[in-house]
């Protein structure tokens, strides 16, 4: 126990299955095995212990994911809540009781040594993942709201998912090309604004008007029959995309500038107090 090393979640990897914790489902391999020989040989109590002992050790580890989920989205946000339900938490209590009904109902094991080994996996959990992220990263923005400003973003996330859902519809290449060059600037400045959040009262109005337009032409898009629209009508929504675009674009830069003359102020401020 004591050579445990402390899980650190490292977000620059890509392989997402070691990333996010999820080898606790090679657990479930042997538990599968067991079902089947147990199936097989018409053994139906020890078939019934390892089917709870299977879903309990799945609930582990489907609790386990969605805690490293969530702990990854905080981590790597600059502006956010911590999460409402601790599902790391639940998950290491999970692995102390699926260990525990393991080693004692399905192992014939004596009661305390399997409580041992409960208490043990439990432990072992925390150990090496830690606990559920508990306090709000909420910075001080002046008199903005912190909760507009989530409520803000969380609005426009969901909008932009909601399109990047309808244009799994559309057939149209060109089309799909120009949303998701579109979506992925106006992600950027959605980070730009969570990273300065004074900013989202000027880009309230991209988040609305820009947006919500953009959700509503791909759903009315995706309403009709691609056959029946027209070469012209497609002709005026490529050039529509094309303006969204370049009018993202500005904004991306607006904010850009505006943290840099944040920053220029911030070192001739620096500046002035030590010559003084």
């Amino acid at each position: 126990m004591s050579k445990a090393k402390r899980y650190n979640p490292d977000f620059k990897k890509d392989n997402y299955f070691f990333k996010k914790g999820n080898f606790l489902y090679i657990f479930l391999v042997p538990l599968f095995i067991a079902i089947i020989m147990s199936l097989l040989m018409l053994e139906i109590r020890f078939f019934i212990v390892n089917i709870i002992a299977f879903g309990l050790f799945f609930a582990t580890a489907k609790a386990n994911s969605i805690g490293l989920t969530q702990e990854l989205e905080y981590y790597t946000k600059t502006l956010t809540k911590a999460p409402k339900t601790p599902y790391k938490l639940i998950s290491g209590v999970l692995l102390g009781i699926s260990t525990f009904f393991s080693s004692f109902i399905a192992g014939y094991q004596d009661f305390f040594i399997s409580i041992f080994l409960g208490i043990v996996a439990s432990i072992g959990y925390f150990l090496y993942y830690g606990f559920d992220p508990r306090a709000d990263k909420l910075t001080n923005i002046g008199d903005i709201s912190a909760e507009f400003v989530l409520e803000t973003l969380a609005t426009a996330r969901g909008k932009l998912k909601s399109i990047e859902e309808d244009m799994s519809k559309i057939k149209d290449t060109k089309l799909i090309s120009q949303l998701r060059v579109a979506i992925n600037k106006a992600y950027e400045i959605l980070k730009n604004i969570e990273e300065d959040p004074k900013d989202v009262r000027v880009a309230r109005k991209f988040i609305i008007v820009y947006i919500d337009g953009i959700k509503k032409v791909t759903e009315s898009y995706i309403e009709l029959d691609e056959k029946d629209i027209t070469e012209e009508t497609k002709e005026k929504l490529y050039n529509l995309l094309s303006d969204v675009e370049d009018r993202f674009e500005k904004e991306i830069i607006r904010l850009k500038r505006n943290n840099q003359f944040d920053l220029d102020v911030n070192i001739d401020v620096l500046q002035e107090q030590i010559k003084n």
